[in-house]
């Protein structure tokens, strides 16, 4: 399945288990805490230390393949 389906359907599953099984609530809790300060903390990494020119590398084939 490919595009909104695919989102439904997993948005769904997620819903049913945390609705069936409680104890997951504590760890998706968590691991949303988790993943929203970890965001927070690289958003204003490159908000006030942002990327620049010679820290990209344009090597298009790093590995010499091809």
């Amino acid at each position: 399945m490919k595009g909104r389906t695919s989102l439904f359907i997993a948005i769904a599953v997620v819903a049913v288990v945390l609705i069936f099984f409680p104890a997951y609530r504590l760890f998706f809790g968590i691991s949303v805490g988790i993943g929203l300060v970890v965001a927070g903390i690289l958003y204003l990494r490159n908000k006030y230390v942002p990327v620049k020119e010679k820290d990209v590398h344009n090597d298009k084939k790093p590995l010499g393949l091809g």
